[in-house]
């Protein structure tokens, strides 16, 4: 491969007809300018330039080549919109979108944060992992100074240079034999030179949010290989060793986390945003309330454990995504129609077969007015809400799921379809379950939840109905 020709960058340089404005970042791979396109335009950008010096970093080359073929392919709000690159033959650039929003790097002067800034801000970045996994990539090097907020406070995750795309070739695996990302922030895996799977990005997002609630890194700052193999094996110090009031359901989901066996973490982003955005749903176990690292005798297991396990060279993100979904059961207590709620279990026991990583949500809407006083209790005294948590549990029993595999959730709005649709997106749901019990003159005229639910929700919906002609016959 040849090295093109090395410029000296100024304000006021023009490459193919972009003005360099002004440099806001010289890192040691490249540098970032804001630039002016050819015959202007109203939208800002920025411009990435490799460092290609003799004595710089040669795989700094290789991730401005990975991020040419990677950025394209993205869309949405939680990447930089691409504009344009320069190829290697003259001056290697991207172009490409202007952020005006702030950087979580920012927010590191300030630790350690409050614990439910932490949870937003953690479930908004594991919201914009999720986005990025369904488009077939893995990020790879998570860390504060790759996420940026914009003003809308949608998380933005940038610079591509070391990730991996499902159907693209892995130049870094092909050209480099040591781990490759950044050290606090590695995943075990990535130590040992697996980047086929997404959970290295969840393990990442889980060193950030310790660091951000504990003002600590649990893991330091390894400069060595050696150093970073130690995480392969042990376990770092417990939040509440360091804060002797951290929650214990933020412990829980941060632990998870940071857990050395991918099994053993959040199967996918959309289940680590969920819970940190239903902190009262986290299922506790031991490690909620731990207060001291696991001793040797379970860092030496864990090393044996470690050295037996093969990767699969042939996971995907596709593959895995599609075996832990969040799928939602949305169920409407108030019809009574036992046929269509065992007609429901039914379908989701197929499909929880199918996924044996899902995360089931049973979800009912009480309807309250848009005007005037909503009643809070049923005749017997007891409350609503309550009650509809209490029935759910009830409703779901059958399906036999363990408790962290499930939640319950009543949902309180005027319009039961649009609640449901937005607790779907607003959750990264995978599918949503609902019944309907038929079809009448009235059903027809005004619409139904099913109905409204299949026609605005951005996710698969299946209608489960039911041929039982004396509940149609009532409806």
């Amino acid at each position: 491969m040849t090295t093109p020709p090395r410029h000296r960058f100024q304000p006021g340089t023009v490459i193919d007809g972009y003005r360099l404005d002004e440099r806001i970042h010289h890192g040691s791979m490249a540098s970032i300018w804001r630039v002016t396109a050819p015959g202007g335009g109203p939208t800002p950008l920025v411009m990435k330039i490799p460092r290609l010096g003799e004595a710089e970093d040669p795989a700094a080359i290789v991730a401005f080549e990975v991020e040419v073929m990677i950025l394209p392919t993205l869309s949405g709000n939680h990447t930089p919109r691409y504009v344009a690159a320069g190829g290697l033959a003259a001056q290697p650039y991207i172009v490409m979108e202007w952020i005006d929003g702030r950087s979580l790097r920012a927010q590191l002067d300030r630790m350690p944060l409050p614990d439910e800034e932490v949870a937003s801000v953690g479930a908004r970045v594991a919201g914009a992992l999720h986005d990025i996994h369904s488009q077939h990539v893995i990020h790879l090097d998570v860390k504060p100074s790759n996420v940026m907020f914009r003003e809308s406070g949608e998380a933005v995750v940038i610079d591509f240079g070391v990730s991996r795309h499902d159907r693209l070739p892995d130049l870094l695996a092909e050209e480099f034999r040591i781990p490759i990302g950044t050290g606090p922030y590695i995943s075990p895996e990535q130590v040992r030179r697996i980047r086929n799977d997404p959970r290295s990005d969840i393990f990442a997002l889980g060193v950030v949010l310790y660091h951000l609630s504990t003002g600590e890194r649990p893991f330091g700052n390894p400069t060595s290989v050696a150093g970073l193999r130690r995480r392969l094996y042990r376990s770092p110090s417990p939040p509440r060793a360091l804060r002797e009031d951290y929650p214990e359901w933020l412990q829980e989901i941060v632990l998870k986390c940071l857990e050395v066996d991918p099994n053993r973490r959040y199967q996918t982003a959309a289940q680590l945003a969920f819970e940190l955005q239903h902190p009262d749903r986290v299922v506790l176990t031991e490690a909620a309330a731990r207060r001291r690292r696991e001793g040797i005798w379970a860092s030496t297991k864990r090393y044996f454990r470690m050295l037996g396990e093969e990767p699969d060279p042939r996971q995907s993100v596709a593959g895995h995504l599609a075996r832990a979904p969040i799928v939602v059961a949305a169920i409407d207590l108030a019809q009574r129609s036992e046929a269509l709620n065992e007609a429901m279990r039914s379908n989701l026991r197929d499909i929880l077969r199918a996924a044996p990583a899902a995360r089931l949500a049973c979800v009912m809407v009480l309807k309250t007015s848009r005007i005037g006083m909503d009643v809070t209790e049923d005749e017997e005294g007891r409350n609503l809400h309550v009650k509809g948590l209490v029935d759910l549990n009830h409703w779901a029993r059958p399906l036999g799921l363990p408790p962290n595999r499930i939640t319950y959730h009543v949902l309180e709005a005027p319009d039961a379809g649009a609640a449901i649709v937005e607790f779907a997106e607003s959750n990264h749901v995978a599918q949503v379950v609902v019944g309907s019990r038929g079809s009448s003159t009235l059903r027809r005229y005004l619409g139904s939840v099913s109905s409204q639910v299949v026609a605005l929700a951005n996710c698969t919906v299946t209608v489960v109905k039911t041929d039982d002609r004396s509940e149609l016959a009532e409806s």
